[in-house]
């Protein structure tokens, strides 16, 4: 693999990108789609999420030469700004294309949930509202994925809204670890403005709430498992926060509590697939 090559996939983020896609995918047959289907929702989820990402990479070069970031390729030079920028408009311009498999409708979800991560990239993140691109974004994902089944049914309302809890919670949850350098930087989003503890207690919330909605929100009963998960998601991030940890102790493994949380609520999600 060249080191473009090679540049450009480390610059898109790559593992939330294929979580994302996995996600999406594993929710496309949930739902019903033929294998067809869940590829063209694959395809589409992907090409989104390397626009998205490398958007970021290069919106963002300059902050991360200025704290040192030798992980990022633009700043070691693996990969170029022209190049990168090249790769995000066709990313980008490749998604709702990609999305018409589905139709007119889960296009335009599609392309919603695109324009408001980009968004967030630039001008959103560094104000009071920075949550809201990730609770649009990541509610537009399943009632894309539902719109694009055969008749475009309307995605219950449930879901989307358990999505977008989902999504705000893990933009505090993503924040927390790069605080201090964006605060170096300029960036003041909302979990800057709340600060770490605030931001720890908004991601636990938010995260609850996704979990209780997805239990609660499908017709029926709720199962034991279900009603296991949301006392994970209540008993999970309380032990991680007052376990007794040193503030830097405490502060990972909070975050760590969050995340655990979050792969609790993206397993509830692809599995509500059964219940549409």
């Amino acid at each position: 693999m060249s080191t473009r090559v090679l540049g450009l996939v480390r610059a898109s983020h790559p593992e939330p990108a294929a979580a994302v896609t996995v996600v999406a995918a594993l929710l496309a047959a949930g739902v019903g789609h033929s294998a067809v289907g869940v590829v063209a929702v694959a395809l589409t989820v992907l090409a989104s999420q390397l626009a998205v990402g490398w958007g970021n990479d290069l919106i963002d070069a300059d902050r991360d030469a200025a704290v040192g970031r030798t992980d990022k390729p633009v700043t070691t030079g693996a990969v170029s700004r022209p190049v990168l920028a090249r790769a995000t408009v066709v990313a980008a311009a490749a998604t709702p294309p990609l999305a018409l498999a589905g139709g007119p409708a889960a296009a335009a979800c599609a392309t919603l949930g695109l324009v408001s991560a980009l968004l967030y990239n630039r001008p959103l993140k560094s104000t009071p509202v920075s949550v809201l691109p990730y609770a649009v974004s990541f509610g537009a994902l399943p009632a894309f994925v539902v719109l694009a089944l055969p008749g475009s049914p309307v995605p219950p309302a449930w879901l989307v809204a358990a999505a977008a809890l989902l999504g705000a919670g893990a933009h505090f949850a993503n924040v927390l670890p790069d605080l201090a350098d964006d605060a170096r930087t300029g960036i003041r989003g909302l979990p800057h403005r709340l600060g770490p503890g605030g931001s720890r207690l908004a991601a636990a919330g938010l995260l609850l709430a996704a979990t209780v909605t997805l239990v609660l929100g499908p017709p029926g009963p709720p199962s034991w498992a279900g009603l296991s998960a949301v006392a994970a998601a209540v008993a999970v991030p309380t032990l991680g926060w007052y376990g007794g940890r040193t503030a830097p102790g405490r502060s990972a493994a909070a975050f760590r509590a969050v995340l655990v949380v979050a792969l609790i609520d993206v397993v509830l999600l692809v599995a509500s697939g059964r219940v549409i």
